[in-house]
């Protein structure tokens, strides 16, 4: 096997992922709970319907995102004005949840 095939095997087996984002991966998001964190959360920034105010529209997120990278993206506190949130592991994958809908 090649080197990029042994690779993404590994990516896609998990290996590599810090325990959070290993936790979150591993949980059954709940849409209905995500709304909720994202209509307290983050609505202010990016939208009652997502699409954007001072932050991004996030209508379409997962399709442009992984889930490794939106996880870090809230997360990471790196890509000011947004803010570093530390959701606990099922909230963040409810948020994800939620994210695919939209």
């Amino acid at each position: 096997m090649g080197l990029a095939i042994l690779t993404w095997i590994w990516l896609a087996a998990g290996a590599g992922l810090d325990p959070y984002t290993k936790a979150v991966l591993s949980l059954e998001g709940q849409p209905s709970h995500g709304a909720s964190l994202f209509a307290l959360n983050c609505a202010a920034c990016h939208g009652e319907e997502a699409d954007g105010r001072v932050g991004p529209s996030l209508r379409g997120v997962s399709n442009r995102r992984s889930d490794r990278f939106i996880i870090h993206q809230v997360t990471s506190g790196k890509t000011p004005p947004m803010p570093q949130f530390q959701p606990d592991p099922q909230e963040m994958a409810d948020l994800l949840s939620y994210l695919k809908t939209l």
